[in-house]
């Protein structure tokens, strides 16, 4: 009875030391526990797509670049056909001008000022028009793109969609500085009252990123976008980030259209801004590369192609008399000719009433 009595008294006090001096394990057990308790989000088994659901001719981008650099006008009254981007602060614009001109001369080229910064305003705060050059040459290609302030949420913050439209029909100058309070006025000095075909925008991009977890500018894309249909101007939307939005993506840029994950994102901004999904292209900018990359260059070249194919289409249409341009056109000239027979009428009415009180 000794014997056990003191075995259990042995017990009694080895299990107190246990719990009051737990070991290693048991610690480590007691962290498993709550590590247990928080529930962790379970990788998708299959986050690729076994077959690309959009076909890409991948190492081909020679094809593409030479069509670029053939492309001329439809319309001979044009001499660039002119790109404008817009989108939210952050999307990518000033990058995606940039990659562009990289793919395009094979080099990396910054004729846009971008920002790699994370921030709620736009770095960029005016009306920028940006030339592509042809490799070292003098020479240009027959495409521009303009640069504008970023979308941000709110009244009296970022462009105004009143200021995209003027820009849309030509009547912005070089060089303006937007007012996120006030819209430009036909009064204004950077206002131009007679644009010509040349100043007139041909396509409106829609620049959005992968990352973006929702738009929330989702107002003023509407007015712009209800301004460019109005006005036929085509409209496309490139998505840029796609290599820090999927991961699949960033180990090989050609999962780009296998990826489950970017076909989702794709189909909900089409859902979301109202852009057909066969107007919607994924591109990666170029950010950290020092040297061009084949697939970066036929991603953005691919939808370079067809920016220019929709474009040309609209410019092919300007001449026509129902076209929207040309009324308005012809309105802006009326009203710059009726001012200035106005003014003149005036004088002589003037002149003529001092002649007569000599």
């Amino acid at each position: 009875m000794g014997l056990i009595f003191g075995g259990a008294v042995v017990v009694v006090v080895g299990i107190a030391a246990h719990l009051l001096w737990p070991t290693g394990d048991a610690g480590a057990d007691s962290q498993n526990l709550k590590k247990s308790s928080i529930k962790q989000p379970e990788p998708e088994p299959f986050p690729l797509l076994s077959e690309p659901w959009r076909k890409m001719s991948w190492g081909d981008k020679e094809s593409d670049l030479q069509y670029v650099q053939n492309y001329t006008p439809l319309n001979k009254r044009i001499k660039h056909l002119r790109v404008l981007l817009f989108g939210p602060v952050g999307s990518g614009k000033s990058s995606f001008i940039n990659s562009v001109s990289s793919s395009v001369r094979g080099r990396i080229t910054q004729p846009a000022a971008a920002s790699s910064t994370t921030s709620d305003h736009s770095f960029t705060t005016t009306y920028q028009t940006h030339d592509i050059r042809r490799g070292t040459s003098d020479s240009f290609y027959q495409l521009v793109f303009n640069d504008i302030m970023g979308l941000e949420e709110g009244t009296g913050r970022g462009v105004r969609a009143e200021d995209i439209k003027l820009a849309m029909m030509g009547h912005v100058k070089e060089g303006y500085k937007f007012n996120p309070v006030s819209p430009l006025s036909a009064g204004d000095p950077d206002y131009k009252p007679s644009p010509s075909p040349d100043d007139q925008v041909h396509v409106l991009v829609c620049i959005l990123s992968a990352n973006a977890v929702e738009v929330k500018v989702l107002e003023k894309m509407r007015l712009i976008r209800e301004a460019a249909r109005d006005l036929g101007i085509p409209q496309m939307a490139m998505i840029t980030h796609i290599d820090e939005a999927c991961e699949e993506t960033e180990k090989d840029l050609r999962n780009v259209y296998k990826s489950k994950h970017l076909k989702k994102n794709m189909k909900d901004f089409r859902a979301v801004v109202g852009i057909p999904l066969n107007y919607i292209f994924p591109v990666k900018n170029y950010s950290e590369e020092i040297d061009i990359v084949d697939d970066v260059d036929s991603l953005i070249l691919s939808a370079l192609r067809r920016m220019i194919d929709f474009g040309d289409d609209f410019i092919g249409k300007m001449d026509s008399s129902h076209h929207k341009y040309q009324k308005d056109g012809w309105m802006d000239w009326f009203q710059w000719f009726d001012y200035r027979i106005l003014i003149t009428l005036l004088l002589g009415f003037v002149i003529l009433i001092r002649m007569r009180m000599r």
